[in-house]
């Protein structure tokens, strides 16, 4: 049983934020670190079973916490360390202090629709990374989406997916269970609810129900006690989300039933998938004249060539280091003989080099332009005009930006940029030579 305690560990009990069955949450600070961190103990006495059982139990919690402690993204909560006391077995994760997504679950308190669309997207990405890692989160929910105080979103409380490999998906210590099974009862697939072995398309399922609660306030099914719920995930369809609020599109009535289809095979079989339906909710949001989201950017950097190496985690700072600016034709991008010290990206249109008035090329969608000037160590004097032909989307990345950056962007970049600059110089040197064969 749970008892007061002033520390855990080598961690300061500030207080108590939260409790389930069989498990706490504390507020805690790490003075190595000097830093606040979320404590999650178990009770492990809880579950039953013989001291052999226990001891299992201590070594498979560890074991699987030290594999999901690896997930490296921004969009999940970091674990800090995890460790076994006794009948307890604790996780200190990263300290979120925001409150979770389940404040804004109700019909009074929605977000915007685009901010939705939004974390769904990221978590699509986050969960990715864990899929991929060989993780399943198990018991994805609005209490489980944190907000960190600058609204982006991190997914918490990877509990499930740690206990999974000694529960035999039967455990009976999560905050809400269905006749033992792992999982919240009004977001759960309808394999967890047969007890089957779990993919991440019971991931995917939850997310749907999280999206479609986030939507309307609701969730899809409803129900008097936890078995009829178990039925109604089985044997019952939702109403589409735009029954229950009008000014929701079809694009989004089709993404979230088919995130929420009973049939695996009529489901999003991966979350690639999930993710470029997304886009299309982005692209259809940004025509009604939302402004383009982090997330949005994130995906449209995703396909150009010049990111192909950054990763997952190297492309989101890029997002939050970048701006993002649209243009109209025979709109001036940046004007030969003006000081500057960033490059630009083109991520959707066309733009005319000129020098001395004089049109020289064009760049298409996904060139780079104005690098040069990232490589020197002070502002200088541009070269070129470069003019939009027509809409354009551009991002500008300043090269104070990118010093500062973490040292994998940098690295990225450096050599993203250096293969821009051969390819030009392979290009140059293709001309002269047609040129001299000219002449001859």
């Amino acid at each position: 049983m749970f008892e007061l305690v002033e520390r855990i560990g080598k961690y300061e009990i500030v207080k108590e934020l939260g409790r389930g069955a069989t498990s706490r949450v504390y507020l805690g600070h790490d003075a190595f670190a000097d830093r606040e961190v979320a404590i999650k103990v178990f009770d492990l006495s809880e579950t039953g079973g013989d001291s052999h059982a226990l001891n299992m139990q201590k070594k498979g919690f560890l074991a699987e916490a030290a594999l999901v402690g690896k997930l490296t993204h921004p969009h999940i909560v970091e674990i800090y360390d995890a460790a076994t006391e006794g009948d307890t077995s604790y996780v200190v994760m990263e300290y979120v202090s925001g409150g979770a997504l389940d404040r804004h679950a109700d019909v009074s308190t929605l977000l915007p629709i685009g901010k939705v669309v939004e974390i769904v997207f990221k978590c699509v990405r986050a969960l990715d990374m864990a899929m991929r890692e060989g993780i399943i989160h198990r018991d994805i929910k609005p209490g489980n989406i944190l907000l960190t105080e600058e609204g982006d979103i991190k997914i918490s409380d990877f509990g499930a997916a740690i206990r999974a490999a000694n529960s035999a998906d039967t455990t009976r210590n999560m905050d809400d269970t269905v006749e033992g099974i792992v999982g919240s009862p009004g977001y759960m697939s309808p394999e967890q609810v047969r007890n089957e072995t779990l993919t991440h398309q019971s991931d995917i399922f939850s997310l749907g129900v999280v999206m479609y609660r986030l939507l309307t306030g609701r969730l899809p099914l409803t129900a008097t006690n936890q078995m009829s719920m178990a039925y109604a995930i089985l044997n019952t369809e939702p109403p589409p989300p735009s029954s229950l609020r009008s000014d929701l599109s079809e694009v989004l009535d089709r993404i979230t039933m088919k995130a929420m289809a009973k049939d695996r095979a009529k489901r999003y079989q991966n979350w690639i998938e999930f993710g470029k339906d997304l886009t299309q909710a982005f692209a259809q949001l940004r025509a009604e004249g939302e402004a383009a989201s982090d997330s949005q950017q994130f995906e449209a950097l995703r396909v150009l060539p010049f990111f192909a190496e950054f990763d997952d985690v190297e492309l989101w700072e890029v997002t939050r280091i970048s701006t993002w600016s649209e243009f109209k034709a025979g709109s001036i991008v940046i004007r030969e003989g003006d000081d500057g010290d960033a490059l630009f990206i083109l991520v959707d249109g066309e733009v005319d080099v000129s020098l001395r008035n004089q049109r020289v090329s064009s760049i298409k969608r996904g060139g780079i332009f104005g690098e040069i000037l990232y490589f020197a160590d002070q502002a200088a004097k541009r070269n070129t005009t470069i003019t939009a032909k027509g809409h354009c989307d551009v991002i500008e990345i300043k090269a104070a930006a990118i010093r500062a950056a973490s040292d994998g962007v940098q690295a990225e970049f450096n050599k993203a940029s250096m293969r821009v600059l051969i390819e030009r110089l392979t290009q140059m040197n293709a001309r002269l030579a047609m040129m001299k064969a000219a002449e001859e």
